[in-house]
């Protein structure tokens, strides 16, 4: 009887041994994740889109786009690309609203068709919508993952786009800011 009492002794010994051993690596675990440090800071930095619109304008000779900003709304990214494969330069700038939405802008020069259609490929027309009476209003046609939102503006051998998840008045309103750059 005493073999039994013992082996039933060291199997319970070893059940406990087991859970004191998973209590004390939770209670590690735990200790961990609570001290370490996290930074939870917004890891995209603003850029200064006019500066870098400048040094595109500088380096293509172009007149690049370089909307002053709505109250609230910064730029995450611009760059100016003059090396595409597909032999078309063009302007790029993205924009981050208060409210985490985005509009990004892009401006191409001398433009072809095949250049063009790809840019839009599986949106179709939107008439839905009368914002902006020069801009061709596009959405995702079905079963196109892209932004919910592509506003176009040809002029003549140039190109420029909208495209994102911003509210209809804002994409109107940098649709104005496009204009009105343009104009100058």
């Amino acid at each position: 009887m005493s073999e039994d009492s013992a082996a039933k002794h060291r199997a319970k010994q070893t059940l406990n041994n087991l859970l004191l051993a998973l209590v004390a690596s939770l209670g590690i675990m735990i200790a961990i994740v609570l001290i370490v440090p996290r930074d939870d800071s917004n890891r995209i930095q603003p850029v200064d889109h006019i500066a870098l619109a400048i040094e595109a304008k500088t380096a293509s000779g172009h007149e690049v786009l370089a909307p002053e900003l709505p109250q609230g709304w910064w730029a995450n990214h611009a760059k100016w690309v003059s090396t595409a494969a597909d032999g078309v330069e063009y302007w790029e700038v993205g924009f981050v609203g208060p409210k985490n939405q985005y509009v990004g802008l892009t401006q191409a020069f001398a433009v072809n068709p095949t250049w063009v259609t790809l840019r839009s490929a599986g949106f179709v027309p939107d008439e839905s919508f009368a914002g902006a009476p020069n801009w061709l209003k596009q959405t995702p046609g079905p079963k196109v993952e892209a932004d919910p939102v592509l506003w176009t503006l040809n002029l003549e051998s140039d190109y420029v786009s909208l495209e994102g998840n911003a509210s209809p008045d804002e994409f109107a309103e940098f649709a104005q800011l496009v204009e009105t750059e343009l104009d100058k």
